[in-house]
């Protein structure tokens, strides 16, 4: 992973303030050098269940939290690290810069990052596993925007076409209900996923049904938070990158997950069953 800021690699110390990590206080080739996933996702918990499955599958010991703070967790099997982002782009944003700045200064090369979700289906059925084939914001674009000194700068969502594909076919190998379509990115839960149970409602049902027919016309199959941040900012650095995410629900249909824990939890387990299949 090579740093595109050339002062990353001139400072004598480069602390990662969101991993308490520092670039000098920890042999990080040693560490992480081996590194050649990164899977990515919200909970910190989940995440951590994930890491303890994927030590138990591959015959090595649970692994303990590399993270030196509160905001993120970290956690490597192997060539495998489990890394929470939080919730919605700004977090990820964080989470992925500073991943990538770890990585380079542990001189990691070759290495795939993929997240790992929940979202909202668009026309697909309650638990299908949505390979992301693009990534759009909410003006409808397939741009991660960001503002900088007062400019809109927008980056095109780039995710890799052959390690999508292969994730699909893997998939329908294990027989998951798949789906490959575009992710909407919503800055927010409620109104920007047009969602009618918010404490703020300014539009009607007819309204939400028009929306989410026009974003399946698109090709749009589910709805979550970070896919833009995420495919624009793996694309930048060059590393190859997909987004898998289960679908709680069809928004078509529903805006409140009500299925029940044990069929929350089966769900959930899709797209981890999925990658550290590909993985291993």
């Amino acid at each position: 992973v090579t740093a595109q800021n050339g002062a990353i690699s001139f400072a004598k110390d480069d602390f990662l303030y969101h991993f308490g990590l520092s670039s000098t206080a920890m042999d990080l080739p040693r560490v992480f050098g081996d590194v050649k996933f990164v899977c990515a996702g919200g909970s910190a918990s989940r995440f951590k269940h994930y890491a303890d499955e994927f030590a138990r599958d591959i015959g090595v010991p649970k692994p303990a939290n590399l993270s030196r703070s509160d905001r993120f967790v970290i956690y490597k099997t192997g060539a495998v690290l489990w890394i929470n982002h939080g919730m919605g782009a700004p977090s990820l944003s964080i989470m992925l810069i500073e991943t990538l700045k770890l990585l380079h200064h542990a001189r990691s090369s070759d290495v795939c990052f993929v997240r790992l979700g929940t979202s909202g289906g668009v026309g697909v059925a309650p638990g299908s596993v949505v390979i992301s084939s693009g990534a759009l914001n909410g003006e409808l674009n397939e741009e991660y925007v960001q503002w900088i000194a007062g400019r809109k700068v927008a980056h095109p969502t780039l995710l890799c076409p052959l390690l999508s594909s292969d994730l699909s076919t893997l998939a329908a190998q294990m027989k998951l209900p798949i789906v490959s379509g575009k992710t909407l990115c919503a800055d927010d839960f409620y109104e920007g996923q047009m969602r009618l149970d918010g404490f703020f409602c300014e539009y009607t049902e007819q309204d939400k049904l028009s929306f989410l027919t026009a974003l399946h016309a698109r090709g749009v199959r589910n709805i979550e938070m970070e896919s833009t941040a995420f495919a624009a900012t793996t694309g930048r650095a060059g590393v190859r990158a997909a987004i898998v995410c289960v679908a709680l629900l069809n928004r078509m249909v529903d805006d409140q997950v009500t299925i029940s824990k044990e069929t929350y939890i089966e769900y959930e387990s899709r797209p981890f069953k999925l990658v550290s299949t590909y993985i291993r």
